[in-house]
């Protein structure tokens, strides 16, 4: 990034307000924003959305940020020398730059500030008033969501509330204790919230803020505020403003923990909102696979709670690192440590002896389930020939997880699918090899970093990641799924025995095609510990690979647990001496890497340029 484009999106560039580089808006290339908000702008209806969008682009698609590509245990990215390798061997600092949000939230925060305060200076018969309310109310929930991702990431910021003048002194803006920050988020989405509907009832509006959006957020916030990372968390008793203010709380509050769970259960509670399964797209019999599959993969649904619907963006990226060689990247590849933690289909977890896990030998039949088979005329769970460590799971693992031996998901016909086959193999399912001497293998390929797993979550059947085609479908930020879990963590800690826990907990799995909780762990009902354990295990299973298990980690104060950073693999190493699939040895777990973790790395640095650039703006902790 050069120092220019650098400095524009520094806080004190932000404050002074001088450009705006936008690559998807021409018209506000290189104009100083005295022009953009001037009695021009606001003269046509085309501008002032154009603005609006503007405002839009700055939510960014994390698809392949840390959170997502190999900072948690869930993943792990095979490409040596990427920021993220960096980042989990601790060989980052304050000068690195890594994911350099803070500018760019920065910037929407600006700019939602200056379509508030011009908005309502459009005349009527341009722009009417419902519509104003409405085009401000998300312009106010932008900004609140911008301030959301500065609070996950680097933890308190410095509140900007108004437009700057060239004469500030921009050293007189200190970062804002925590709570107020909190505090603040929740008035901008309190605010927009009064002026937006539940949901939108036209596809042209798909993409747009809701009441439910800020509402979720609101949830996303809360919960944040709850957790041992921000609620009396020690580590951060010395960390204070230069006039000596604290920035972190420092008491535990339970409350705050009942504060989540009503702003959770707000979403819950709001019309028009479910569970999406494959019976909304007009089948006739419930399929886990299918529903789990395709609430990513459809154009708009009723569990999405905000979502980017931008086609052309993210999706070749995505599909194309998490596919395997020759089509693919290889690069996206899910851990053992997460292959694990999927259930079996009887609820059960691996090491349950109840479970009927099996991890030796090969199965010797197709998954007399069929999942997916009514809609892609194939079978997508377990094939002939699989290891018995595959056989048996829950309809999510086949949804998340491309192992060896599985047909690949972005190949359409039989010769798309015989493209990933070795001459051998070549029998149209296209199984992909992860083994030594296969196609996606190390001794083909030579990158002994690969795990024998990649991610398949949010990659579509249509697509044909051998002709580089892919299909469009939105980016889920928010989901209801989400706030069913937010509901019932929350709500564990301040109220064990509510039942509401378990009705929650178990719509999820419900969804998933996995019993009730109770009737396979009943001691976890009303008990606090295991039900927290259970809750979490939840989340890991069903938003894996959408970025929440980072950000639970490090709320939670988990990260730093040994067991977080000894990451695992298939022995994807070991010459299989061509026998392909039937090599047994492998299959046993190899160690991978051993991560690195300081405390100081719960929170991103502030670059050393802000800090440079605000004498007031102090470090976080430890950098």
């Amino acid at each position: 990034m050069n120092n220019l484009y650098k400095n524009f999106l520094s806080i004190g560039s932000i404050a002074l307000c001088i450009l705006l580089f936008s690559p998807g808006c021409k018209y506000l290339d290189k104009t100083p924003d005295n022009l953009l908000t001037s009695d021009m702008l606001w003269q046509t209806r085309a501008n002032a959305e154009s603005y609006l969008n503007q405002i839009y682009s700055h939510v960014s698609i994390p698809a392949d940020t840390y959170s997502m590509l190999g900072a948690s245990d869930e993943t792990s990215c095979s490409i040596q020398g990427v920021a993220v390798r960096k980042m989990i061997t601790g060989n980052w600092n304050a000068q690195s730059n890594y994911w350099y949000y803070w500018g760019d939230n920065y910037a929407g925060i600006r700019q939602s500030i200056v379509f508030e305060q011009n908005i309502d200076k459009m005349s009527e018969s341009l722009i009417g008033a419902d519509l104003k309310k409405q085009y401000k109310a998300e312009a106010i929930f932008l900004r609140g969501w911008f301030y959301w991702k500065l609070l996950r990431q680097y933890g308190p910021f410095v509140k900007v509330t108004e437009l700057l003048s060239l004469n500030d002194d921009y050293n007189k803006y200190p970062r804002s204790p925590f709570n107020e920050c909190v505090d603040h988020i929740n008035s901008l989405l309190d605010r927009a919230a009064a002026d937006l509907p539940d949901a939108w009832s036209s596809s042209v509006n798909y993409g747009r803020a809701t009441k439910a959006s800020c509402l979720a957020v609101k949830s996303q916030v809360t919960l944040l505020a709850a957790s041992p990372l921000w609620n009396g968390n020690p580590k951060f008793a010395g960390f204070k403003n230069n006039d000596g203010t604290s920035l972190a709380p420092l008491q535990y509050d339970a409350n705050k923990w009942r504060t989540a769970a009503d702003a959770a259960k707000a979403v819950i509670d709001l019309q028009g909102y479910k569970l999406f399964t494959n019976i909304d797209e007009g089948d006739a019999q419930f399929d886990p696979y299918l529903s789990f599959r395709n609430l990513f993969l459809t154009n708009w649904n009723n569990e999405i709670l905000f979502s980017t619907n931008m086609a052309g963006s993210w999706q070749w990226g995505h599909e194309v690192r998490c596919a395997p060689k020759p089509g693919g990247f290889d690069m996206q590849n899910a851990t053992q440590n997460v292959v694990d933690a999927f259930y079996m289909r009887n609820g059960r977890t691996i090491d349950d002896p109840q479970a009927q896990y099996v991890e030796t030998g090969f199965v010797q039949s197709d998954d007399p389930a069929n999942w997916g088979k009514s809609r892609d005329g194939l079978n997508r769970g377990y094939v002939k020939g699989n290891s018995n460590m595959y056989v048996n799971r829950e309809a999510r693992f086949y949804v998340s997880i491309q192992y060896n031996g599985k047909p690949v998901l972005p190949a359409p016909t039989a010769d798309d699918r015989n493209f990933f086959s070795s001459d051998a193999n070549k029998d149209g399912t296209g199984r992909a090899e992860f083994y030594y001497s296969g196609k996606s293998g190390v001794g083909v390929n030579n990158n002994g970093d690969i795990t024998g797993y990649d991610v398949l979550k949010n990659v579509s059947p249509a697509s044909n990641i051998r002709t580089s085609s892919v299909t469009y479908r939105p980016f889920i930020h928010l989901r209801l799924a989400e706030m069913y879990l937010n509901y019932a963590e929350a709500l564990n800690e301040v109220e064990p025995s509510n039942t509401d826990i378990l009705k929650y907990v178990n719509l999820v799995r419900q969804r998933a095609g996995v019993p009730n909780l109770e009737t396979v762990y009943p001691g976890a009902v009303g008990n606090q510990d295991e039900m927290r354990k259970w809750i979490l295990r939840e989340r890991q299973i069903e938003l894996a690979f959408e970025g929440d298990r980072y950000f639970t980690l490090i709320r939670r104060l988990m990260m730093g647990d040994p067991k977080m950073q000894s990451i695992y693999r298939m022995n994807t190493i070991t010459n299989d001496g061509n026998q392909g699939f039937a090599f047994a040895d492998f299959n046993k777990r190899t160690l991978l890497q051993n991560r690195t973790w300081t405390d100081k790395m719960y929170l991103f640095p502030i670059a050393q340029d802000d800090i440079d650039k605000n004498s007031s703006l102090v470090q976080n902790p430890g950098w």
